[in-house]
């Protein structure tokens, strides 16, 4: 088995340590080392890389905007990011923009060979650093949302109907309360979910799983 390898970055330290650590792989291949997205794509179909390793920051280029480009013209590739960024959303938008890995420069050889085998293979990798970052942020966010948003039985209702486009005079009438009652109930909901229209309102509730 041949991974044929590519890798992008700005600095030639960081390529040299790279192909340093790939050299000693029996089954990792280097086919291109670059320092810029300057015909990147053309040179990568060219070598038929597999997988990529991409710095998320360059002087002529966004590696995110790199990603989502590549993911849609090179689908097959698979991109790893490599970067100094630790941040949750440089992590989120690489991510969503396709890639496949996220990697520290500070990596060892071995975490470096196990992501590109990882991500050849079809795989999601990341470096174990990022990898609590992301279930801190999950656990932190189901958490808050257990939390911060409680809903009474009635505004529960009141919010299913907003939702389902009803008007304040339509909830009244269904819910058998007053038209006050239901202008109380949708003022404590944008309150509690810090919105200030239905819009929001709407929003929030589906991205928080309210509804």
């Amino acid at each position: 088995m041949k991974i044929r390898v590519a890798m992008v970055d700005d600095h030639e330290l960081i390529l040299q340590g790279l192909a340093m650590m790939l050299e000693r792989s029996p089954y990792a291949e280097i086919v291109f080392k670059g320092h810029s997205a300057e015909g990147l794509r053309q040179r990568l179909q060219e070598v038929g890389a597999d997988v990529l390793l991409l710095d998320i920051r360059m002087p002529d280029a966004n590696g995110i905007d790199i990603c989502r480009q590549l993911n849609k013209e090179m689908p097959e590739l698979g991109v790893i990011a490599l970067t100094n960024f630790e941040e949750m959303h440089y992590v989120r938008q690489m991510l969503q923009n396709g890639a496949k890995g996220y990697l520290l420069k500070n990596t060892d050889q071995e975490t470096l060979l196990k992501a590109i085998e990882e991500v050849y293979f079809g795989r999601l990798y990341l470096d174990n650093q990022i990898q609590h970052s992301v279930v801190s942020e999950i656990t932190f966010s189901r958490n808050r949302r257990k939390t911060a948003v409680q809903l009474t039985r009635r505004e529960k209702e009141i919010l299913q109907l907003i939702v389902e486009e009803h008007s304040n005079q339509q909830i009244a009438d269904k819910l058998e309360i007053s038209l006050r009652t239901v202008e109380t109930h949708r003022f404590n909901l944008t309150q509690k979910l810090s919105v200030k229209n239905t819009a929001g309102l709407v929003k929030e509730a589906m991205r928080l799983g309210l509804v």
